[in-house]
């Protein structure tokens, strides 16, 4: 029988110690505010102004970031805001937006099992939840709570140790019971007929959803205000090295030096680090995500199937938006395949039968950067002045606040934060794998 969960909700509790006081949180970024809002409906004459700069490129930078996506603003935008690194530039091969943080279902969450990333998702939802007011920008952050079902017993054993993990760190945790799943998720198949019987389920209250966009959007807009130049259309051609070292990158607008150079480009990783003549273990696959046509309010949590990885939510224009697995193969080419579409199609309608009358409005493909534990890197590298945050797999959107803020940190300091000393390069020559699925070491299954 599955250990006992205590039903009442349990108020969060930070990590310890308490990481919003331990880390403390930047100035908050300026002009939006509803006076603004007003005044520009009063003078529609009166434009607004562009959101971030678009400078030309320096000849030279104390920090450079390769990749505009959420994790490339977000450090850059902590190291202006936590260190004072203003002399930033973040350089993006297409515009902002337009990558991985535009390509995802918006899932945040932090119910993980294995130490390392069980404190850092949970610092990095404290950050979700103070973000909008942070950057003066509306992240549209839903914690409508993320119900994760298991279909036998074996499961809910499973399902009620993550919970205990997940409560002796001070995270929110509720076992469920059929009951409790019926009751809330009153639109799943529970018929005698189902093909995966609902036995039970946790739920993580202050799981949610955020806007992709915004974010990438609002930590643009911080950054630019703070000094960080950000270079759209720019693609980065190779690096520089001097007697060993990086000393800055070429570009299609030009060489510009760097006193140190950030990777932070998702799925491209390997290719980009092979540039500086860096093998990482890493692999590049497709993930598919789905949105349907609108419907009226009918799924109101992030509900994630037991018996295939598959979740689901609802968007606030009524499209329910959903995904599985990667397609299984190498691949770059930002286009899903159509078995997987079938694949994903069949779990959405033996969990929710209704959804089989829905049509799929669109569909698209992000490339992820797929490690051997399906644990990220946020670490230096073997070359000096060389930094890399990738490796990400699914976890990547829900950690940007997070990993924004590590990152900045071993790049100003040159030396890992305690939140992400695990993630380095070398874990794996040291067994310090992070493998939360307990999959094995192999990339294409995390």
């Amino acid at each position: 029988m599955p250990v006992a969960i205590d039903s009442r909700r349990v108020s969060h509790v930070p990590i310890i110690p308490a990481l919003k006081h331990q880390f403390g949180f930047p100035a908050l970024a300026k002009r939006y505010s509803a006076l603004s809002l007003l005044r520009h409906a009063l003078l529609p004459s009166s434009p607004w102004p562009r959101a971030w700069r678009s400078p030309a490129p320096k000849s030279s930078y104390d920090v450079v970031i390769i990749g505009g996506g959420g994790h490339g603003l977000a450090t850059a935008y902590y190291l202006a805001a936590n260190h004072g690194i203003k002399n930033v530039a973040v350089i993006e091969r297409g515009y902002i937006g337009s990558g991985n943080v535009g390509r995802n279902t918006t899932i945040v969450r932090s119910n993980y099992m294995i130490g390392g990333n069980t404190k850092f998702f949970e610092f990095s939802l404290q950050l979700w939840e103070g973000l909008s007011h942070t950057l003066n920008f509306n992240v549209m952050l839903s914690q409508r709570g993320q119900i994760g079902l298991a279909h036998n017993p074996s499961q809910m054993d499973v399902l009620a140790r993550k919970g205990n993990i997940m409560r002796l760190h001070g995270i929110d945790a509720e076992l469920l019971d059929r009951g409790q799943v019926m009751k809330l998720l009153p639109y799943l198949d529970y018929s005698d007929a189902a093909r995966f019987p609902v036995v039970g389920g946790i739920i993580q209250q202050r799981a949610g959803t955020v806007r992709h966009d915004a974010v990438a959007w609002g930590y643009a807009r911080a950054a630019s205000d703070l000094g960080v130049d950000i270079i759209e259309n720019c693609e980065m051609t190779g690096f520089t090295m001097e007697q060993g070292k990086v000393t800055g990158i070429e570009t299609t607008k030009g060489p510009i030096r760097a006193g140190k150079t950030a990777i932070a480009v998702a799925g491209h990783s390997s290719h980009v680090a092979a540039k500086a003549g860096l093998r990482l273990p890493v692999e590049s696959h497709l993930l598919q995500a789905f949105v349907s046509e609108p419907i009226k309010p009918l799924i109101h949590h992030v509900v994630s199937f037991g018996a295939e990885l598959f979740y689901i939510s609802q968007s606030d224009k009524g499209g329910l938006v959903f995904g599985g697995h990667i397609d299984g193969f190498n691949n770059y080419t930002q286009r899903g395949q159509l078995p997987k579409i079938q694949t994903v199609a069949e779990c959405a309608v033996s969990l929710i039968p209704a959804v089989s009358r829905l049509r799929l409005l669109r569909h698209w493909a992000g490339i992820m950067d797929m490690t051997p534990d399906g644990a990220p890197f946020i670490c230096g590298t073997p070359i000096p002045n060389l930094y890399l945050d990738g490796g990400w797999c699914y976890q990547g959107f829900k950690a940007i606040p997070a990993s924004g803020w590590t990152f900045a940190h071993t790049v100003a300091k040159g030396e890992a934060h305690e939140l992400n000393r695990c993630f380095s390069l070398d874990r794996f020559e040291k067994g310090g794998e992070l493998d939360d699925h307990g999959a094995g070491n192999w990339n294409y299954k995390q």
